[in-house]
């Protein structure tokens, strides 16, 4: 039986939020905690998407915050699958900010998702492989790779 591949873009999924006042601090901008809710939510659908399974959370490894993000502004997460693990997989994750008052849009943030896909019973499940099509799905293919390989050396070291 010939083993399930999958391109970066059949896992990529787009989720598009306002910023309420409800989503802010008392400096009007985001709060750090409503953003890591929508890149978990926009991640674990990227990955399930990908494996066909469920997908839980088995860690992120960094949340680069580069510009705040305002009160009425249009947030726009792009997600995609970097590389398949057997039964994990990482996403990558970015953000833009964008003021239709203004007609600015910014880079505001990039964060990378372990997910492991899930069966039935709560059992990891092996997922199919990623094929890599353009230049930067190779780049984020082969860094996927080397972010991999650091994660297991630091558990490793901490255990």
């Amino acid at each position: 039986m010939a083993e399930v591949k999958n391109t970066v873009k059949a896992s990529a999924i787009q989720m598009t939020e306002l910023v309420l006042p409800h989503h802010t601090n008392q400096l009007g901008n985001l709060l750090g905690g409503q953003l890591m809710h929508w890149l978990d939510i926009c991640a674990a659908l990227a990955a399930s998407k990908h494996a066909h399974h469920v997908c839980v959370t088995a860690s992120v490894d960094k949340i680069n915050f580069r510009h705040p993000i305002k009160l009425g502004e249009v947030v726009y997460l792009y997600a995609s699958v970097n590389r398949a693990f057997g039964t994990s997989m990482e996403v990558g994750v970015k953000v833009y900010s964008e003021s239709h008052l203004k007609g600015q849009r910014k880079h505001t943030n990039s964060a990378y998702f372990t997910f492991v896909a899930l069966d039935e019973e709560g059992k990891p499940v092996k997922v199919p492989e990623i094929i890599p099509e353009t230049e930067d799905e190779k780049r984020r293919y082969k860094e996927a790779l080397e972010r991999r390989e650091r994660r297991l050396l630091e558990r490793k070291k901490s255990s």
